[in-house]
């Protein structure tokens, strides 16, 4: 059984020469669409969203105000911005839609929810948000939460098992935590690009969320909310004991007629169940994972970045691109891109600490003015290094599967985490918390990329001890999450 995060990580790597190649199951596919029975009404959203101003390096400026009156209008325009369908195309099987959220293998695990109350056009309740409809299906009324009864959203983030399972198999759960970061940072953004405050929480008891949410937790769990609230306000409240929803809208978890059951997800999310303590202090991961630069050095300055696309802009055209070319990133670009791995997302008081449980660093090919090599960032002191020197885009390239296309970017972008500090720290939910933050990261990552004219796509896969080898990471430390960046032959925009 599986009893920590690490173990987890460590019974789901992948060592070369001893991967078991499998053949999906096409006929058990799973549907990336969930939907309930016909009984459950679904409201419509008004099709017509406004759109947030503003650039990505403003957007990650922005100080969030006041909440204005929450209305309809409102929600669906953020909905309509953070997580839509974008674009269409066509294969054999038929038709197959993007949508402004990155996921490996487009298997989308996550699903969306949201509590609502006194918000303008929308009776109070919790609801399931389609995104193939753009709609909202009320699955049940909820009272107030506070006595004043004043407006609130909470949005919810579940997972479900078996459709990163269906390929990826015992190692999807690290998929569900980091494609659940990809939305999550997507709303974050949204939400401050409309200049609405927010409050992330990773930490609540997992049988009253999922019971809140109506979900089959054998199929279905959640991983994350987010309350439309100040950082300093109180987080929202699970409701102690919820009525359980009509079996047939639990059963709604299920997305193939045969789904197979593979328990190191099961049992890695078991076993972090319970929200974690409060450590009174946590080592900064910048300088816990091996290597260590002779210098650090403040960011460089990133005040002009050659954005061609606005914040909106880059969400929707946003793709996984790998036709790399072997042409220079340019300085201001670079810099933009280091700028974007400080998080500093919404979470408040000793819940910062979270944002800072993972180490991104880059791994430097054909940059203007940097030497090829591995660089640090330390994001709570917004400085760099260089952990070591030299050619090391080809050598990870063959780290990641020997995908070649990886060789032929201009940057990597790695995110990294000492596996037994976040144990010692939080137990094993504090991988949870690096999973969700390296998926947070990434998608920043990705977005900045697609503002500045370049292409990105991210890695899951790689050989696990391989990758920690090349960057020289002490025994406990591990490599989570890789994108590559830079130019690429042509963008789908393009003309």
């Amino acid at each position: 059984m599986i009893d920590s995060g690490r173990q987890y990580h460590h019974r789901t790597s992948y060592e070369r020469g001893r991967l078991d190649g499998h053949f999906l199951d096409w006929a058990n596919q799973p549907d990336v669409y969930k939907g309930y029975p016909g009984e459950v009404g679904l409201v419509d959203l008004p099709r017509e969203v406004r759109r947030p101003e503003g650039r990505l390096s403003d957007v990650l400026k922005r100080t969030p105000g006041e909440i204005p009156p929450l209305t309809l209008e409102l929600l669906s325009s953020v909905l309509g911005t953070a997580y839509t369908l974008t674009a269409r195309t066509r294969h054999s099987d038929g038709e197959f839609f993007f949508r402004s959220v990155p996921s490996a293998g487009a298997l989308y695990p996550f699903e969306l929810y949201l509590a609502a109350g006194s918000v303008e056009g929308l009776e109070d309740g919790l609801y399931h948000f389609s995104i193939a409809r753009h709609g909202l299906s009320r699955l049940r009324r909820i009272g107030p939460v506070k006595e004043d009864a004043s407006p609130h959203l909470v949005f919810f983030m579940t997972a479900i098992f078996f459709r990163s399972a269906w390929k990826y198999r015992d190692r999807a759960y690290r998929y569900y935590l980091m494609d659940t970061g990809h939305l999550l940072e997507n709303l974050v953004l949204t939400l401050r690009a409309f200049g609405l405050p927010c409050r992330l929480s990773y930490d609540f008891e997992d049988e009253s969320a999922n019971a809140f949410l109506g979900v089959d937790p054998k199929r279905e769990v959640c991983l994350a909310f987010l309350q439309v609230a100040d950082p300093s306000a109180e987080p929202f409240r699970l409701p102690d004991h919820s009525e359980a929803l009509p079996e047939a809208m639990q059963a709604a978890s299920r997305v193939s007629p045969g789904e197979i059951d593979y328990p190191l997800p099961a049992e890695m999310h078991a076993c972090s169940a319970h929200a974690a303590h409060t450590p009174v202090g946590v080592p900064a991961a910048a300088v816990s994972l091996g290597p260590a630069p002779d210098e650090w050095r403040p960011l460089p300055n990133a005040d002009h970045w050659p954005e061609r696309l606005d914040f909106a802009e880059a969400v929707a055209r946003r793709r996984s691109l790998r036709n790399f070319v072997p042409k220079t990133l340019g300085r201001d670009s670079f810099a933009a891109l280091l700028s974007v791995l400080c998080l500093e997302g919404p979470s408040g008081g000793v819940e910062r600490m979270r944002d800072h449980c993972v180490c991104p660093g880059v791994l430097a090919g054909n940059v203007e003015g940097v030497d090829p090599g591995f660089y640090l960032v330390d994001p709570a002191a917004a400085s760099w290094g260089a952990a070591a020197r030299g050619a090391l885009i080809e050598p990870m390239m063959r780290v990641c599967l020997d995908q070649e296309w990886l060789s032929h970017c201009a940057l990597q972008v790695v995110m990294i985490a000492n596996l037994d500090l976040l144990e010692e720290a939080w137990g094993p939910r504090g991988y949870r918390y690096a999973m969700l933050t390296a998926g947070r990261l990434g998608e920043r990552v990705y977005l900045a990329a697609t503002a500045l004219g370049l292409g990105c796509c991210g890695i899951g896969a790689f050989y696990d001890g391989e990758a920690a080898a090349l960057l020289g990471l002490n025994q406990p430390s591990r490599m989570l999450y890789l994108l590559g960046v830079g130019p690429v032959k042509k963008l789908p925009h393009d003309s």
